[in-house]
């Protein structure tokens, strides 16, 4: 799904389409019995790694909006005071980049996607969600897996503000996918009955994002 306003292509852009073409990463392995916890191909590390699109988005927590809408029976506009006024949520979980990093034990707070349904209530005929970030950025997620049990909202980050350079005011947690599908700087959520590629998704990688499955290009 291409965006009115798509962030200019920079030279990690250009680097990430040249992987999707090659296959770069990918090892066709599966994850081994005795460490299911990490997906193959992945690699763990202390640090949190920034990667972006290079583009910055100084949005403050004032000055921060999130509407919902689309193939839903309650639009929502919410500003921050109505945002963190939902109940609030705290999940530990891991990370895994499609550039071969791993994170474990990430501490988040924020709104849990299914407590968000709760409220905006899908259509019976929606299937797929996109999101819309403040960069210009989208990606796109099946409604299935925009409902897991541990996905959020995220505005915090081991008992401190989601800082800026993670997504700061709020992202996007969905711990079972790739971590390019859980969209920083989040601007919008749109409820869809057909699916709609997102930014990454139209550039060579896949659709679904399954680290576990090493789904990290179309076609794999």
């Amino acid at each position: 799904m291409s965006n009115d306003t798509d962030p200019p292509e920079s030279k990690l852009t250009r680097s990430k389409q040249r992987w999707a073409r090659e296959g770069k990463f990918l090892t066709g392995r599966i994850t081994r019995p005795e460490d299911q916890r990490l997906p193959p191909g992945q690699h763990l590390t202390k640090d949190w790694p920034v990667l972006d699109l290079g583009l910055l988005p100084n949005v403050t927590r004032e000055r921060w909006r999130l509407d919902v809408y689309g193939a839903v029976e309650q639009t929502i506009y919410w500003d921050w005071p109505q945002f963190t006024a939902q109940p609030q949520t705290q999940f530990v979980s891991d990370i895994h980049c499609v550039t071969t990093w791993s994170r474990y034990d990430n501490q988040w707070e924020g709104l849990a996607t299914r407590d968000l349904l709760a409220v905006c209530q899908p259509r019976e005929d929606a299937r797929f969600v996109v999101l819309h970030s403040y960069d210009g950025y989208t990606t796109n997620l099946p409604l299935e897996d925009f409902a897991a049990e541990d996905a959020l909202l995220a505005h915090s980050w081991s008992g401190q503000p989601l800082e800026q350079e993670h997504g700061g005011p709020v992202r996007l947690v969905v711990p079972h996918l790739y971590f390019w599908k859980s969209a920083k700087w989040l601007q919008r959520i749109e409820f869809l009955t057909d699916d709609a590629p997102g930014f990454w998704e139209e550039r060579g990688y896949h659709n679904r994002g399954d680290p576990w499955a090493e789904q990290r290009y179309s076609g794999d």
